[in-house]
């Protein structure tokens, strides 16, 4: 069996290695169109920071060591420029010497990957990618002296690690986002710490601009401002990279990426494809989508040897599980936002806390801003959004398999996990999430929502902080009335009638408070999160 590899990296030679660790007789050849066929390209940003120091440590596996292992015919700077699916074979150019051949397969798997959204535009300024080790020495080439004013395109995941990376090396770094927030996968209050923390290191953030030319020596915004500019990184996006199945016949999907079905075939069984240029089904809606992720394109590339071989099995569709860091922020996520169900018209409840990182008695305890939505009906998870400095990883590595799992959200607290005071709490910060989850499904608190409180005030509610005098002293809820929790029960006949709204600093007291005014016959609810969620959210907005 003579199996075919179209593109290299993770999803190409996930396929590549696992068919030969399954079929020792079949021959196995990748062709992939770049200079290097297995490299980390997730550790692109980090070499061109310093923080990755030595460039071979990017370069996982070559050609020849490939051979030397699995036996595997590799050719490198090869480009399949046709596919013709009822000869089964491929026309192939040698981008080196520009000879031309026909290669046969029997099977044949596309990682074509994806390509950034905007061509490059024709500039004496290098505008660049950071996708490919040539994209990275070329940015490592061009960050010659201290203080290069680059512009960064795009406040997505890989603008933020570009922008780190060229503020570690002394870049002076614009950031240009075309939205109205970085990091837009998060909510928006979820996604505020992470602009404070850029701005904080002196990063110049445009939000709400475009490019609307590049000059020499300056990019021009589309207000009219001119941004000195040595250099531009686009980290504006990617699309799919799927004209070669296109003029191969092969069905696209409705996001533009190459259809396939649940075992990675595509339109033609002999056909099955992989990675970023591939569409996949996602968990919550079951809609198609695509998910640039490494992780996924590993574990699709093993499954597709694995169908190949003959053996059961199916893609499981995709939570786009994703994680940043920031500076000394960590931001991650899981499922849907609050704004993609609010779009697609689904119910859901939301619940927001920030416990800290492990024993507040530990030292090094970092507080933790943790977002989660549900279904009020069922109480399946549908998403969840956690920020902070430490102990952000864990938690949205669990909270995923819970998802994974189909465990509802108050089932969070029951689960148990590893604790002593320098990892977590007793009531680790997942189990607190199920908690408060729990009650805000059952309605053993009601809450409001940062962005409601106006209009809950101004159709006739109060707002009671809860906090201490000093703490309410330090910074308040404009129109908030002051009365400490621990002096509530003694003033409550004080408060006025209607309906009210307490707060505390991230929730905690603020739902003692209701649980101490509901059954006292009062008409009370929390605001979830707290004067920190609030604050973070307006100042975002």
């Amino acid at each position: 069996m003579r199996v075919v590899v179209v593109g290299g990296v993770a999803g190409g030679m996930s396929a590549a290695t696992r068919m030969r660790r399954l079929d020792e007789s079949a021959e196995i050849v990748v062709f992939e169109r770049g200079p290097e066929v297995s490299y980390a390209n997730c550790g692109l940003p980090y070499y061109v920071g310093g923080t990755i120091a030595d460039r071979s440590s990017l370069l996982l596996q070559t050609p020849a060591s490939l051979h030397r292992r699995f036996r595997l015919d590799v050719r490198v700077r090869h480009e399949v420029v046709r596919i013709d699916t009822a000869t089964k074979s491929l026309d192939v150019v040698d981008l080196d010497t520009g000879l031309r051949s026909t290669e046969a397969y029997d099977k044949l798997i596309l990682a074509p990957g994806a390509r950034p959204r905007r061509d490059e535009p024709t500039s004496t300024i290098p505008t660049l990618s950071l996708r490919t080790v040539d994209d990275a020495d070329r940015i490592h080439r061009a960050l010659v002296h201290a203080a290069v004013p680059v512009v960064v395109v795009g406040g997505g995941y890989t603008g933020l690690e570009a922008v780190e990376n060229l503020v570690a090396r002394g870049a002076r770094v614009t950031l240009v986002q075309r939205g109205g927030q970085l990091l837009s996968p998060l909510d928006v209050e979820m996604a505020a710490p992470i602009a404070a923390a850029v701005r904080e290191r002196g990063v110049d953030v445009r939000l709400g601009a475009q490019i609307a030319r590049i000059e020499d020596g300056a990019v021009i915004l589309d207000d009219g401002t001119a941004i000195p500019a040595e250099l531009v990184i686009d980290a504006s996006g990617v699309v799919p990279e799927s004209q070669l199945a296109v003029d191969a016949g092969l069905r696209i999907g409705e996001t533009g990426g190459i259809w396939v079905d649940e075992t990675c075939r595509t339109s033609d069984p002999d056909v099955l494809a992989v990675g970023d240029g591939v569409e996949k089904q996602e968990l919550i809606a079951g809609e198609s989508t695509l998910v640039t992720m490494a992780g996924l394109a590993n574990r699709h590339g093993r499954m597709v040897a694995d169908i190949i071989a003959g053996r059961a099995e199916t893609a499981r569709p995709a939570l786009g599980t994703g994680i940043v860091k920031v500076f000394d922020i960590v931001a991650a996520k899981a499922g849907w936002s609050e704004k993609q169900l609010r779009a697609a018209g689904r119910e859901f409840y939301i619940v927001h806390v920030h416990p800290v990182s492990h024993a507040g008695y530990y030292p090094g305890a970092e507080t933790l801003s943790m977002k989660l939505l549900a279904d009020p009906a069922s109480d399946r998870i549908l998403g969840a959004q956690i920020v902070g400095r430490d102990g952000v990883d864990k938690r949205i590595d669990v909270i995923a398999t819970a998802m994974h799992a189909g465990l509802p959200a108050a089932e969070l607290a029951q689960l148990e996990l590893a604790y002593a005071p320098q990892f977590g709490s007793a009531k680790d910060a997942v189990n607190f999430l199920g908690y408060v989850a729990e009650n805000t499904r059952t309605g053993t608190t009601p809450t409001v929502q940062w962005h409601e409180l106006d209009a809950a005030l101004a159709s006739g509610a109060t707002l009671v902080d809860v906090r201490t005098a000093s703490e309410f002293a330090a910074g308040a809820i404009p129109g908030a009335v002051n009365v400490p929790l621990d002096e509530l029960r003694e003033h409550i006949d004080e408060l006025p009638g209607g309906p009210l709204v307490v707060h505390c600093q991230v929730g905690l007291r603020g739902h003692l408070a209701t649980r101490i005014l509901t059954q006292r016959g009062l008409a009370v609810r929390n605001l979830d999160g707290g004067y920190r969620t609030w604050r973070d959210g307006t100042a975002a907005s």
